[in-house]
């Protein structure tokens, strides 16, 4: 797994309230705009100064990212918590709407809690 890569999109969108709302509407198109247009970019905003081309994602980092699928992210090894915040931001409202404040909370650790007890992914690079 490229963990740097599926890092720094998930920090990156999760931080941007414009990139967030079209990883919502449209994940394909965020995931494939994002690893050509954004993701090789190193630095953000002003301190943008440098193009890489050793970013990228792998075909099931893809696949787990277009569709949220945080359980396989996790398992590969992306940050607990960047995973956690981005789809908070992503379903907390609809999920509250449904079954009241932390129901997507509970979700994720319900889907997650076959971990307990166990050793956490490594989330080193």
């Amino acid at each position: 797994m490229s963990r740097y890569a599926v890092n720094k999109f998930l920090y990156q969108v999760d931080g941007d309230p414009s990139l967030l709302a079209e990883y919502k509407a449209d994940p394909a198109a965020l995931v494939a705009r994002w690893e050509t247009e954004i993701g090789p970019w190193l630095g953000t905003g002003a301190r943008t100064v440098e193009r890489t081309s050793w970013i990228s994602l792998t075909e099931e980092e893809r696949r787990a990212l277009v569709e949220h699928d945080y359980v396989a992210l996790f398992e590969m090894g992306a940050h607990f918590f960047l995973t956690l915040t981005i789809f908070i931001a992503l379903y907390d409202e609809e999920y509250a709407a449904r079954s009241g404040p932390l129901s997507f909370q509970r979700e994720y650790a319900t889907k997650l809690a076959l971990w307990n007890g166990k050793t956490y992914p490594s989330v080193a690079l």
